[in-house]
């Protein structure tokens, strides 16, 4: 079985001959076989995969290989891969093909990447402990009591088990970096419109932005180098010229003056174990020479109140299209189409996204819009003015990436609000639209996996690379 360290050696390997493409997807598919009962895949893509492995194989020993040739990436099941099913986890698209793959995909198997399958996550990517897909829950496989978290639980379990080497994830409130932190494995969220939306099928269409999980911090700089950028399919992209992430330097990450939020460590939510690692990553940092100081930020509050009021509104526009007429599942109780669009969308819809569609449309509905989406609009931009008055003088804030390590199946399940506050401090960067990676920080007691989050000013993404390899080589 080939031991796979991170990208760069990975395809030393290929090139020397040590082992080839075709028998790196071979390895995959039958450890993926022999993992079923973490439920990590919704569906494995054999046949397409083993013939990319083959084109690539050809092209390394004509010369010709993509940066990410032989790479092994599983996508979740919210990103569309061309004559694959898609269904985000949902009974609502179940049998529904691809017409098109998304702008992420496309640019990976330009590159050679091979796609293995598709991951499975919460219904919608709403959640944050893949509990809510309609293919059963996930499991962690550090320990499988657990949740890997979510939406996309399957995607970091998936990397952490090594059942392939790179995974993609969405993110709408933390659900790349969530997971990552109760995998101990790295999660990124880039700057909003950093990263084409073209193929991911939306939930809140101002807030998600898709975002690599992988082993180390270098492979996720190589796949966003990859994958961001300008895309005519999607207005919201930006312009902005990709730069060269690979060109990591920790030297750079001294001159980084970093702030941690004061409040976050004082939140009577966080776990004491999450709360010493946080303060022993500062300790670190400050005797690296970097200037590290506690700011305020007195709205913590706020923060998932109003995300949840803002993005069930969005989904509850977004989700209108599934209604059994146009794809995907249709009641076979419906009688005329007022009860198709009904049985068909109460039928296959799960509980939590009929509960947030039913939010969304409450908070937009006459009477209403102004108490909730409105003033939530107001927060938002009261969040964002705050966010980057910290960063006139900071380059870096610091938080714990979660409140907890990963709980126990069914702990949080029957109360809404406690699991909703699991998004407590990874919400903040959506809602700004700024860069968030949530990186391993060492393990509790239990040897479960703790997560230091960084976020940094739009598009600085380099700042928080060279910080995060920095932080993880200093805490192994």
């Amino acid at each position: 079985m080939y031991s796979f360290l991170n990208i760069h050696s990975l395809q030393q390997d290929l090139k020397s001959g040590n082992i080839t493409a075709l028998q790196l997807t071979e390895e995959c598919i039958s450890n993926i076989e022999k993992n079923q009962h973490l439920n990590a895949f919704t569906e494995v893509f054999a046949v397409s995969a083993k013939e990319k492995a083959v084109e690539v194989d050809a092209k390394i020993k004509a010369g010709q290989a993509g940066k990410l040739a032989g790479v092994i990436v599983a996508i979740k099941d919210n990103i569309t891969y061309k004559n694959h099913r898609v269904s985000a986890s949902s009974k609502i698209l179940e049998g529904f093909t691809s017409l098109f793959s998304a702008t992420v995909v496309e640019r990976l198997l330009a590159e050679d990447a091979i796609i293995i399958g598709r991951t499975s996550c919460d219904e919608f990517a709403m959640g944050s402990s893949n509990e809510n897909s309609a293919y059963g829950k996930v499991l962690n496989p550090v320990n499988t009591k657990t949740v890997p978290g979510g939406s996309s639980g399957g995607s970091a379990a998936a990397v952490a088990a090594n059942l392939c080497h790179v995974a993609l994830g969405s993110d709408t409130g933390g659900s790349i970096r969530q997971p990552a932190s109760f995998c101990g494995v790295v999660g990124l969220k880039p700057t909003y419109g950093r990263v084409s939306r073209w193929g991911l099928l939306s939930y809140a269409s101002s807030f998600d932005q898709i975002g690599p999980i992988t082993h180390s911090v270098e492979d996720a700089a190589v796949i966003l180098e990859v994958i961001a950028g300008a895309d005519d399919f999607d207005s919201t992209v930006s312009q902005q010229p990709v730069k060269e992430y690979t060109s990591l330097n920790t030297s750079d990450a001294k001159k980084l003056k970093v702030a941690y939020i004061k409040d976050c460590l004082e939140s009577p939510g966080l776990d004491t174990e999450v709360k010493s690692a946080t303060e022993k990553i500062i300790q670190q940092l400050k005797e690296n020479g970097n200037v590290v100081e506690a700011v305020e930020f007195p709205f913590l509050e706020y923060l998932v109140p109003s995300y949840y009021v803002l993005t069930t509104a969005e989904a509850s526009s977004n989700l209108s299209r599934y209604d059994g007429v146009h794809y995907g599942y249709r009641s076979k109780n419906a009688v005329d189409l007022e009860s198709t669009y009904k049985k068909s969308r109460s039928e296959g819809f799960g509980k939590e996204v009929k509960r947030r569609i039913m939010l969304g449309t409450f908070v937009l509905s006459a009477g209403y819009y102004d108490a909730y989406y409105s003033k939530a609009q107001k927060v938002r931009r009261l969040l964002r003015d705050k966010t980057f008055e910290i960063f006139k003088n900071y380059d870096i804030i610091l938080t714990p990436s979660t409140p907890s390590v990963a709980f126990e199946f069914g702990k949080n399940s029957t109360d809404p609000i406690q699991m909703y506050l699991e998004d407590i401090f990874t919400v903040q960067a959506n809602m700004v639209g700024v860069p968030a990676i949530s990186i391993p920080a060492g393990k509790n007691k239990n040897n479960m996996p703790i997560g230091i989050q960084l976020m940094a000013k739009p598009f600085e993404e380099s700042a928080l690379f060279a910080l995060s390899k920095l932080i993880v080589s200093k805490t192994n």
